[in-house]
């Protein structure tokens, strides 16, 4: 990212203001919160109508924003059903809002091609709309933001929404809100509340309805103007799965076992420690030696922050675990823990991870452990885009979980296939360099120089210790030197940094 650069992104209507990234704490927020506008419900209104009533009675026109959630994942029918309505009514040119897209929204290409939707504002974007947006067709670049900037946006009012559309696995007749009930229940709703608390009009979009009040409530009724029962808001099998288990893979335990040491021997490895593990096999495996260390030495983590795994929850009700933070859940074991037990609490991604509020859970943690698809010699990740430059992922809570942790450790494999995965430069730059700690790969372990006292500690144990420099050569001299892709020179995308900034931009390919 330069000036030039920046300089063509403000030449762009709408992103005038927009400014270069210059440092993960450089900006100090001003002004006040957002507001949603007073209203009043009269005793005996009835809220749930048709999905097409409810449509016009929030009075949705051309050119506005729309929003929905993705704790759905790839078993989401709600964002395709109601753009289908609202194609049919022949309103146009919306700015569609997600906290993610996953490959079923594919399903949405059409109403992208008749400028029904001619604006994106998401976390991730994938397949047939990341090939779209990639084309060039939009009418402005979409934007991605990490999910605690995407909160940050929606509070300070950069993001309006004038109509969110939460679907609601179980929701009653007076507007109250879950997702650990029902038929296609998807866990934890952290990234549809600041939806809810800030858009303009709230649409309940359930399959769920409930003539009684609930006994769990994520989103109260004072939020939600309008319940609208369809068939089914999502396919339980894409919603979730079973509980996500140890990895099997030699390559990805040895990972693994290098990050729980990693953390073993850091110097945070004590009574009271707070992390986060991602969903993904090295992860989880990395959760399950640790868990053994922590054994070992009668550790009980303070608490757990984060998506929620089967595996987690498992540690939780062992007692491994005190309490846990929970914005997003992966699987039906962490769904069923989030309405059971007590100490496995919902937040929303503004608690989470907002960086411009009293301080995000994410700024409690010890470790955090994440996963990347690129990093580069200045430890640079890429999340986003593969090693070609196309989209294929999501920022996520990547950049706000590696801000907040004392320690960050990437996993990831050194070679993908016949790709070095450790580059001069990433295609995209995501998570900044300054706030990753360690990269840890099957071939050995990277400090940030940053970090002279883990470096130090990290020395003393049998961890094979490495220079960044000596694992890039180790990928090229395995897998050859990266050849940078070819992309063109129409920006499509502004890659947002949880402050707002724009750390990079995706080009059309």
């Amino acid at each position: 990212m330069d000036k030039v650069l920046i300089e063509k992104i403000n030449k762009i209507p709408g992103f005038e203001n927009k400014q270069m990234f210059k440092g993960a704490f450089a900006v100090e927020p001003t002004g006040k919160r957002a507001a949603r506008p007073l209203k009043q419900y009269r005793p005996g209104k009835n809220k749930v109508i048709a999905l097409e009533q409810a449509i016009d009675a929030v009075g949705l026109k051309d050119g506005m924003t729309i929003s929905f959630h993705h704790a759905l994942r790839n078993g989401d029918l709600v964002m395709q059903k109601v753009i289908k309505v609202i194609a049919d009514k022949g309103i146009k040119n919306l700015t569609l809002s997600a906290s993610s897209l996953s490959l079923v929204q594919d399903a949405l290409l059409p109403y992208f091609e008749n400028k029904t939707i001619t604006a994106v504002d998401t976390s991730g974007a994938r397949g047939k709309i990341g090939k779209f947006i990639q084309s060039g067709k939009l009418e402005k670049p979409a934007v991605f933001r990490t999910h605690g900037g995407r909160a940050r946006a929606i509070e300070t009012g950069e993001l309006h929404i004038d109509v969110a559309f939460i679907a609601a696995p179980a929701c009653d007749i007076y507007g109250n809100i879950n997702g650990v009930q029902g038929k296609s229940a998807c866990g934890s709703l952290g990234y549809a509340m600041p939806d809810s608390e800030y858009a303009e009009h709230v649409i309940a979009v359930t399959d769920g309805l409930s003539q009684t009040p609930l006994d769990y409530v994520s989103i109260p009724q004072t939020r939600v103007d309008y319940v609208a029962e369809i068939d089914d808001i999502g396919d339980p099998a894409g919603i979730s799965t079973g509980s996500i288990r140890v990895s099997k893979s030699p390559t990805e335990l040895v990972i693994a076992r290098n990050v729980a040491d990693i953390i073993k021997y850091s110097g945070v490895f004590k009574d009271n420690i707070i992390f986060q593990f991602g969903s993904g096999g090295i992860s989880i495996s990395a959760a399950s030696f640790l868990q053994k260390e922590m054994e070992k030495e009668n550790i009980k983590a303070a608490a757990g922050v984060g998506g929620a795994t089967g595996f987690l929850v498992d540690m939780l009700e062992k007692g491994y675990i005190k309490t846990f933070f929970d914005p997003q859940d992966f699987d039906q074991t962490a769904i069923r823990s989030l309405y059971a037990n007590r100490n496995h609490h919902e937040i929303s991604a503004s608690d989470y991870a907002n960086p411009f509020n009293g301080s995000p859970y994410v700024n409690l943690l010890d470790v955090a452990v994440l996963s990347a698809t690129e990093v580069d010699v200045n430890f640079n990740v890429n999340v986003l885009t593969d090693s070609y430059g196309k989209l294929m992922g999501a920022p996520g809570g990547h950049p706000d979980a590696a801000a907040g942790a004392d320690i960050t450790i990437v996993a990831m494999p050194l070679l993908r296939g016949r790709l070095p995965m450790i580059l001069d430069k990433v295609q995209t730059v995501v998570t900044p360099g300054e706030t990753v700690d360690v990269v840890a790969t099957e071939y050995g372990i990277a400090v940030n120089p940053r970090r002279e006292e883990l470096y130090v500690n990290l020395k003393k144990s049998n961890l094979p210790v490495l220079s960044m420099e000596e694992l890039y050569a180790k990928a090229q001299k395995l897998a050859g030197k990266a050849v940078p892709a070819e992309h063109g020179d129409d920006i499509c995308g502004l890659v947002e940094y949880r402050d707002g900034t724009i750390i990079d931009v995706i080009y059309n390919i």
